[in-house]
């Protein structure tokens, strides 16, 4: 009996059985074949050689029944697909946002998410947006998966059987913490869900800062954390005013981290190093940030620093 987490997953295991079940049965018979073949037909002292010629129906049997298998393969497969684009009038949509290393999931079309919350038993519809390159969002419990592809509208859904937590992964690979580009898919009831949406819908009436607007539609978040994690680039908690041990051509020196310094990194992220970190990571981002778009920024990241955080 099968008991996937989603309303699709029965269909996608029901095909994989039978595909594993036929190639275990080829796989053990045909390799029992080359055994027996290998010591009947072994070479003997006074056996005289024997002379094989074609048989109809052994081309027969072995032309039908894999075609008749592939055929039953492909029945199979399809019975699971087919249901798997065909979205149910109400089902709930929610947009699913990939970027350099994170998923986001907005509900309304306003009320952002880090995590997709969702009530059981009622269909889902996950519109798939990227922001940079190429991702493909995977729920593995619920044996979803879609390529998320810039430019190109794609979504899928599901119906969520089961309460509980279930991980989100990203399974086209995307840069040097494609590994890392996980989340949460929280399944709860009705009413625990709605009490959520609730207290999104409160938190969504705080505009985020315009420096953080800027820094997540230029994807510097892809490569700085905002709590002190080591990504691709230093954090950008406790920048600003910092003292950073830079290398700049062959010289090592000690800088404050300023608005120059800022804009400068922004600009020609290759001239001054920070220590502990590479070169030729960073793009320049000149004709992409103006120095007010870099002053707005500048403001943003003071607040990340210390008692102002």
């Amino acid at each position: 009996m099968f008991t996937g987490a989603s309303n699709l997953a029965d269909g996608v295991d029901k095909a994989f059985l039978f595909i594993f079940i036929i190639a275990f049965i080829f796989i053990i018979g045909i390799s029992a074949f080359m055994i027996w073949t290998l010591i009947h037909f072994s070479r003997k002292k006074g056996k005289a050689p024997m002379q094989f010629s074609g048989s109809m129906k052994l081309e027969v049997v072995w032309t039908v029944i894999p075609t008749i298998l592939v055929l039953l393969m492909f029945w199979i497969g399809w019975k699971g697909f087919a249901p798997m684009r065909r979205v149910p009038p109400d089902a709930m949509r929610v947009t699913a946002i990939g970027r350099m290393w994170e998923w986001e999931f907005v509900y309304q079309d306003s009320m952002r998410s880090k995590e997709l919350v969702l009530p059981i038993n009622k269909p889902v519809k996950l519109d798939l947006v990227s922001e940079d390159i190429n991702h493909s969002l995977f729920i593995p419990a619920f044996r979803v998966k879609e390529d998320v592809i810039p430019g190109y509208d794609n979504w899928l859904w599901f119906t969520p059987n089961y309460i509980g937590d279930y991980e989100i992964l990203c399974t086209e690979y995307c840069g040097l913490l494609h590994s890392a580009m996980i989340a949460k898919t929280r399944i709860v009831e009705q009413e625990e869900f709605d009490k959520w949406l609730a207290d999104l819908r409160t938190a969504s009436f705080i505009p985020d800062p315009e420096g953080l607007v800027l820094l997540r539609g230029t994807g510097c978040l892809a490569c700085h954390s905002l709590d002190g994690a080591k990504l691709v680039g230093p954090s950008f908690r406790g920048f600003y005013g910092s003292q950073r041990i830079v290398t700049s051509g062959n010289t090592q020196k000690t800088i404050t981290a300023d608005d120059e310094y800022l804009i400068s990194s922004i600009y020609n992220p290759d001239e001054q190093i920070v220590e502990g970190y590479s070169r030729g990571l960073m793009q320049s981002y000149r004709g992409l940030l103006n120095e007010s778009d870099i002053s707005i920024i500048a403001e943003y990241l003071k607040t990340l620093n210390g008692e102002n955080q």
